[in-house]
């Protein structure tokens, strides 16, 4: 009967023991990644200071990223005749919702006309120094100053190389 007894005992402890080694369990994940729609600007409409006159003054002309223009010094415009008058104008698109900062040139660019030139410089935005992309898409407008010279020589003065409006993400 001892035998049966330590027969039985020794069967419960390997029992218990067993049981312990089946009672684990397992958990699954996944791993995810999410490539977002890339940023994008495309150039809609070129900036455009319009007609002016000039004097033997040294002057200005500020057209604001709304396409309205100031004039300074020896420039005036031509009421009759104001010509194309318009801002930079930009598209920018990308993840709704999703905001992003907006790089202007730094400094100033040349315009020409035959060997004439004048610069561009103190670039501005609408919306500055971010923006936020709603529904997906946004423009972006884009005004500087015109510098003149004094009795700046008459012709349709235009930039070389293109200027660069750069958009990231934040």
């Amino acid at each position: 009967m001892r035998s049966i007894a330590k027969l039985f005992s020794i069967s419960i402890v390997v029992l218990l023991f067993a049981s312990n080694a089946f009672s684990q369990v397992t958990a699954s994940a996944t791993a995810s990644a999410t490539i977002v729609t890339p940023i994008a600007i495309t150039k809609d409409t070129d900036m455009n200071f319009g007609n002016l006159a000039v004097n033997a003054t040294v002057g200005t002309v500020v057209l604001t990223p709304a396409g309205a223009r100031s004039a300074t010094g020896g420039v005036s415009f031509l009421a009759a005749s104001p010509g194309t008058i318009t801002a930079a104008s930009f598209t920018v698109t990308g993840i709704a919702g999703a905001t992003y900062s907006i790089t202007l040139p730094a400094g100033s660019i040349t315009i020409t006309s035959g060997a004439n030139t004048m610069t561009v410089d103190n670039f501005t935005s609408s919306p500055t120094p971010t923006g936020t992309l709603t529904g997906g898409t946004e423009t972006l407008n884009v005004g500087a100053t015109l510098n003149v010279g004094a009795s700046q020589a008459p012709g349709t003065y235009i930039s070389g190389t293109p200027f660069d409006v750069t958009v990231n993400y934040n």
